[in-house]
């Protein structure tokens, strides 16, 4: 069935970027004083003073049309989208700021020597190259892209927030209290989602809590706070997810794209995991594995298979793409496939062992096919800008293999090692490509007398190179094992040790008039 957002949504005459009824932009505001805005909301977008000054930034409350119980729960659908691959969500084809669609298989899986831009290279998007040799700096569009895509994320979960605490307003407009906490939970998720991919990234940023209200509020947080107390916040959010979110392996029936309890507990297990708790890592998956939401598919594919969406065991939260929906919610990095982007390294070609079916389901590489994005075999989505394949942020193997890396840093090294094991096991029982069963002898089991710590972490770091390969897992992994400078200087890239994080986009530091500090290095 067609599912339609549009009515909660009006288009920008100009750039389409497509903006909540209840967040309405004011066309009447002097020049001079969106320029002010422009200036003090360094935090959201990388926005042109000359192209936009009409427009007043999503993060200042304006006065217009009152919330309504339809734009306040559909503030929350709105937290969400800046996770999608759909093409042109905060832009219109602004490939000169990055912002076409979300840029993590640029910073993550180029990053990485996992990815290159194109099959056939080309000086089309020459900026997506500078990820893969380590020469950009901080005007890249990718850097300010992804920036902006995670603070609008952070933006509009701060909207959605604002309206859901407000109790007054909630029982005006009879929003009960079930609903009120099933909304919540989910933002507080996604913004801790957000600041998570934003420390990672750029290290030190700025903390918002709250919509922009006035130009005191936005220069208030025109400074980096420490990924530490990041960090604290973004486990706060975590914390009163958890106590919001249903029960149950999908926390809607007939909406199962939401926010779940296991996406939390996943979440939490990852941040221990980040930050080396690797005991609360272990205790927050044990916990998870006794609730029995999740298992490992019997075939790898089925993770990303289309047909397969929401009736296997192993996803824990991705993206919902549709296609034939209004606003357009499709994949929209099948596109970029079809214009020729989106080709594997040889390297990570050749990190795979023999017969490893889970090779050709990432990458057909004869037809040149990336069906782990298409969510098909036959290359149909291929250029389909509308694609319903979704985008998989974590799923049972990922936090399986959080669990082996914590195991074997505690010292339970048989147990790390079965935990890797019953990864290769499904990837050498999975049906391949073309039908058939891997042969005999693919795969074999790790020897599970090692009690070699880093003889097991060696397997682990190649158990997660292939097992997630394209995922935009790789990079962050290298860099927080320390691994990134070692591995890329390897393999030629001009890595230096400044990269293990990412600049500060230029346009944000020039905005905040130096309030905001680049990264050392840049």
């Amino acid at each position: 069935m067609k599912r339609s957002y549009s009515q909660g949504y009006r288009a920008d005459e100009n750039n389409f970027l497509r903006v909540p009824s209840y967040h309405k932009i004011s066309t009447h505001t002097k020049m001079k004083s969106i320029c002010r805005i422009l200036a003090a909301l360094l935090i959201f977008f990388s926005v042109s003073c000359k192209k936009d000054l009409h427009n007043t930034p999503i993060g200042i409350l304006t006065e217009g049309i009152p919330p309504t119980h339809a734009s306040v729960v559909y503030s929350v659908f709105s937290s969400y989208q800046l996770l999608s691959s759909t093409l042109n969500i905060i832009g219109n084809w602004g490939w000169d700021n990055g912002t076409v669609l979300r840029n993590d298989f640029i910073l993550q899986d180029i990053a990485s020597g996992d990815m290159q831009k194109k099959w056939n290279p080309d000086g089309d998007q020459a900026w997506m190259d500078q990820f893969s040799d380590f020469s950009f700096t901080a005007s890249n569009p990718g850097i300010g892209g992804q920036w902006s895509y995670d603070f609008d994320g952070v933006s509009r979960s701060n909207i959605a927030i604002s309206y859901l605490t407000d109790d007054k307003l909630t029982t005006s407009l009879g929003i009960d209290d079930a609903t009120k906490k099933f909304l919540l939970g989910q933002v507080y998720f996604l913004r801790a989602f957000y600041y998570f991919d934003l420390v990672n990234l750029y290290g030190d940023v700025p903390l918002l809590l709250a919509p922009l209200k006035s130009f005191a509020d936005a220069y208030s947080v025109a400074k980096r706070e420490t990924k530490a107390n990041v960090y604290v916040q973004i486990s706060k959010d975590l914390d009163l997810a958890k106590g919001l979110i249903p029960a149950g392996k999908y926390s809607s029936s007939t909406e199962k794209w939401r926010v779940s309890q296991g996406a939390v507990l996943a979440m939490q297990a990852k941040v221990a995991l980040y930050n080396q708790k690797w005991s609360d890592a272990i205790t927050i998956i044990s916990s998870l594995e006794a609730l029995n939401y999740f298992s490992l598919n019997a075939n790898y594919f089925d993770n990303f298979k289309v047909e397969s969406k929401f009736a296997e065991n192993e996803v824990i939260f991705a993206y919902d793409h549709e296609s034939l929906t209004t606003p357009r919610s499709g994949n929209g990095i099948c596109a970029l496939a079809g214009w020729g982007f989106i080709a594997p390294t040889t390297d990570f070609i050749n990190a795979f062992e023999p017969n490893d079916p889970r090779l050709d389901y990432t990458v057909d590489v004869p037809s040149h096919n990336v069906y782990k994005y298409f969510g098909e075999l036959s290359g149909s989505n291929s250029g389909n800008d509308d694609a319903p394949s979704n985008k998989i942020y974590i799923r049972w193997a990922d936090v399986m293999l959080w669990k082996a890396e914590a195991l074997n840093e505690t010292g339970s090294s048989s147990a790390a090692i079965a935990v890797i094991n019953s990864v290769r096991h499904r990837a050498r029982l999975s049906v391949t490509s073309l039908g058939t069963y891997p042969p005999a002898g693919t795969l074999p089991d790790r020897d599970a007398a090692t009690t070699d710590k880093t003889q097991i972490k060696t397997w682990l770091v190649q158990e997660r190179r292939v097992e997630l390969g394209f995922e935009s897992q790789r990079f962050n992994d290298l860099k927080r094992w320390s691994l990134a400078k070692t591995f890329l200087v390897g393999l030629g890239k001009n890595f230096q040790d400044k990269n293990y994080i990412y600049p500060i986009p230029q346009g944000e530091i020039d905005k905040s008039g130096g309030s905001i500090t680049q990264n050392t290095g840049y």
